[in-house]
């Protein structure tokens, strides 16, 4: 039995008359009888009565085309499902992050990703760059977007935005009643830092813009950024993050550009991939980073 018989049962059910079938269906009156009648000696049953006024199903044949039409219903979606997602606008893509989703263009990005494929699952993975790159490799996500150069990723990238560096304050800190806060002027403040997200390379950045290894009194939470601001609130510390932590609000907590002498500081974002991977709901995020960054798509590293 193929789909074929089925369909071509349906239509002579529909029109009652096999002349009228077989023009619809642009196949010739006696091919259409005897695939019906092939049909009905396979299953062992009657599903037509064939009279001078027409060929009407009978009451098995009435129960098994309701049965065909459901099957090839199924079929039909079955298969414009399995189109959408062999051109990537359905399916899941698992997203790995580094930054915060409050504000900028990682938020920006994603939300034009689902508004322009509302039927793909994404999935984010919150990890340090080391974390994303490890599950880069091991396939358990299919893009990281992290801060700064990883040189332990060798396969593709794409060099994307960057997001100037800023200190949480609590708002009744000195530092809180400047424009802008200077490097130097955190030595010695107790630092909040985490191994979460862009933890570790804004540690690495305080380190090298003050020439040395212990410049503040550290104090180390594996947490992610939320609670880590909420300390920042009740007086615990100061915390270094990224621009896109600034879009919202934590009770007791004022966000201040971290500059050197030539002005703000900026890390820069990366996108990478793996080239194996056969995922189809990829393609089309890497294809909407590179139209929403042209100029810096064309950048060395980018594949």
């Amino acid at each position: 039995m193929e789909f074929r018989h089925l369909r071509w049962a349906i239509a002579a059910s529909q029109h009652r008359s096999l002349r009228q079938a077989a023009e619809t269906l642009r196949i010739k009156q006696s091919t259409l009888s005897r695939s019906l009648r092939s049909l009905e000696h396979t299953l062992g049953s009657k599903l037509f009565q064939r009279t001078n006024g027409g060929t009407r199903p009978t009451v098995e044949g009435q129960d098994f085309l309701e049965d065909a039409r459901r099957l090839l219903g199924e079929a039909e979606a079955m298969t414009a499902r399995l189109r959408s997602r062999s051109r990537g606008v359905s399916g899941r893509l698992t997203v790995g992050i580094q930054t915060s989703l409050s504000a900028g263009n990682l938020r920006a990005t994603l939300l034009e990703h689902r508004d322009r494929y509302p039927e793909v699952d994404r999935r984010m993975v919150d990890e340090a760059s080391d974390h994303l790159i490890a599950h880069l490799a091991s396939s358990a996500i299919d893009v990281a977007i992290v801060a700064e150069p990883n040189p332990k990723w060798s396969d593709r990238s794409l060099l994307l935005w960057s997001e100037r560096v800023v200190a949480a304050l609590p708002a009744n800190h000195p530092l809180a009643g400047r424009d802008v806060v200077h490097w130097g002027e955190l030595r010695r403040e107790p630092l909040l830092t985490s191994r979460r997200g862009p933890g570790p390379e804004l540690l690495k950045l305080l380190i090298s813009k003050l020439g040395s290894s212990d410049p503040c009194t550290l104090l180390r939470h594996d947490v992610g950024l939320d609670r880590l601001l909420s300390l920042v609130g009740v007086g615990w510390g100061i915390l270094l993050a990224l621009e896109s932590a600034t879009g919202a609000s934590y009770p007791g907590v004022s966000f201040r550009e971290v500059h050197d002498a030539n002005g703000p500081t900026r890390l820069s974002f990366h996108a990478y991939w793996r080239k194996a991977n056969g995922n189809p709901s990829l393609r089309p995020f890497l294809d909407l980073l590179r139209e929403r960054y042209p100029d810096l798509s064309a950048a060395v590293g980018a594949s």
